[in-house]
Parts: structure tokens; sequence; C-alpha cells
């Protein structure tokens, strides 16, 4: 469970969030929209520990928290091949197998790609790449920015499958969108930011 309270952040004199209380449940699949601007991107990096809150708190129900993230464009080092740069990427923590590696590159469809460089991928095969690199770690927590980006029908296909395997995991999963319509069959709780706050919603 990720736990928000009284969470507010500025920038300058612009106020992004006041007093956010939300309480974001494992096993569930959360869509957040908003404006260009409104502060999707911004709540993601929050919860992921890349920004601090200006007031408030945002907890946790367990103290070691792993978190899959993709936040905005994916960027990898381009002179990398697909599988060198998730390794590279796994060696941090140094937790997960090769054969782990080789899983999530073939759930992404990027196994056939593995060994070109990633400069040479399109749009398309970057975004699966970051989708294999977010996942592969078995984390409690995914924060998606935008993961349909440059994803084709296929693409998109195996994300949702994906993200239903994730939940039936019990992970909590939180994504940001602005096109809601691709993965409407996947998500069980919508929110909008609006007046710098987070509200539930439901379309029609």
């Amino acid at each position: 469970m990720i736990t928000l309270n009284k969470v507010s952040k500025h920038f300058r004199s612009n106020c992004v969030f006041e007093q956010i209380d939300y309480a974001f449940a494992d096993g569930l699949v959360y869509c957040v929209q908003g404006i260009n601007g409104s502060g999707k991107t911004v709540l993601l990096k929050l919860i992921a520990g890349l920004l601090e809150p200006d007031e408030g708190r945002i907890s946790f129900n367990k103290k070691d928290v792993r978190k899959g993230v993709i936040i905005e464009t994916p960027r990898f080092w381009k002179h990398m091949s697909g599988l060198e740069t998730l390794r590279f990427l796994a060696s941090v923590r140094g937790e997960i197998s090769e054969e782990t590696i080789l899983e999530y590159m073939a759930k992404t469809g990027t196994i056939a790609y593995k060994n070109k460089r990633v400069g040479s991928y399109s749009l398309g095969m970057k975004q699966r790449l970051a989708i294999a690199q977010a996942m592969m770690e078995d984390p409690d927590i995914l924060l998606l920015d935008e993961p349909t980006n440059a994803l084709d029908e296929s693409g998109l296909a195996m994300l949702k499958g994906l993200l239903k395997e994730e939940k039936e995991k019990g992970k909590t999963i939180l994504i940001a969108t602005h096109n809601l319509d691709d993965l409407e069959d996947v998500i069980d709780r919508q929110l909008k930011i609006r007046d710098r706050r987070l509200v539930e919603w439901q379309r029609g």
C-alpha cells in the first residue's frame, strides 16, 4: 500500500499539489489522468522518491519496498545491446539471473533484438525494453508514465497481459496516461488531478 498524507508540492510560485490524502491499495491498477502540466509525472516522481514533497508524508506498508519505474521517455545507452542494458541495470542489485532477464525480454517481445544496439531500436521497441526493466526484478510497486507510448497493437496486448499478471501477484500499479481507452479494461480505479487534488471519477 502507498499512503499519501497531506502531501503538497510547489515549484517556485506554482503549486502542483496541495494537501493530498490518498491510499493506493495492493493488487489494484490505478490510472491517473490530467491535462499536460497537471502533475501526473510529478506524482510518480514523488512516489518513486525522485522528488521530495514540500509538506506531508508518503509511506509504504513495509520498509523495503521495491519499485519498478518508467518515468517520461525511456533513455538507454545507445551503444549497448538490449541484453547488455538489462544486464547492467540488474547488476545494481545483483538479485536476478540471466534467465530472468531473458524471460522478460521474451515476455516483452524484445528477445529477437537482444544482441542489437539499443540505438537501432524503434521507439516502440525501446518502450518494450523499458517495460522489461521495470518488471524484471519483481517490484512491489509499478509506476508507469505513459507506458503505451509508441506501442503498436501487439505491444498494447503484451502490456495489458503483463499488467494483469502483475496485478494477480498483488502488486500496486499506478499508471499516468492521457489515453485511458488503451488500458480501460485492466484499470480498477480512475483518478484525475483537479484543482491540485487527486480525485476518483468514473466516465459516463
